[in-house]
């Protein structure tokens, strides 16, 4: 294998991992604005649930029910 040749394959892996590195990012991104967006949302839910929350406790000086 001559000088030449080696150089050619090594430019075709060069662009080869280029190409590679280039769809992983692509992913990256949109995996990260992927659990962005679930980060809100479970934000948002917990904000809800502390709003809820304090519709269904019940206070300890409450009676018991009549069958006790």
């Amino acid at each position: 294998m001559d000088l030449q040749d080696r150089v050619t394959d090594l430019e075709s892996r060069l662009a080869f991992q280029d190409d590679t590195i280039e769809t992983l990012n692509d992913i990256l991104v949109t995996q990260q604005r992927a659990v962005e967006r679930l980060q809100l949302q479970i934000t948002a839910l917990l904000k809800r649930q502390e709003e809820m929350g304090g519709q269904f406790e019940t206070s300890e000086e409450e009676a018991p029910p009549p069958h006790y």
